[in-house]
């Protein structure tokens, strides 16, 4: 889950997504945020309160979504059931 390191990109999001076949809207209640923090995060228009980006991998990582950097970059998405 997020602590201090590296955050997931956008791109990994949309991935994540997809790979779990969730609309923005699904991915929002699993995580307890608003649809609009993933929706602006997703389209690059914002970057979400760190809590808020920590509460939306955790979802997805609950979900079996494992989420790969190199540094601080985000390069990959892979699943894990």
């Amino acid at each position: 889950m997020v602590n201090d390191g590296p955050e997931i990109s956008p791109a990994q999001l949309r991935a994540a997504r997809a790979w779990l076949n969730w609309s923005q809207a699904e991915l929002a209640k699993a995580a307890g945020v608003a649809k609009t923090v993933v929706n602006r995060y997703e389209q690059g228009y914002s970057v979400p309160h760190a809590e808020s980006l920590r509460k939306v991998q955790g979802a997805l990582e609950a979900a079996g979504i494992r989420f790969e950097f190199d540094g601080m970059k985000g390069t990959g998405v892979s699943f894990s059931s």
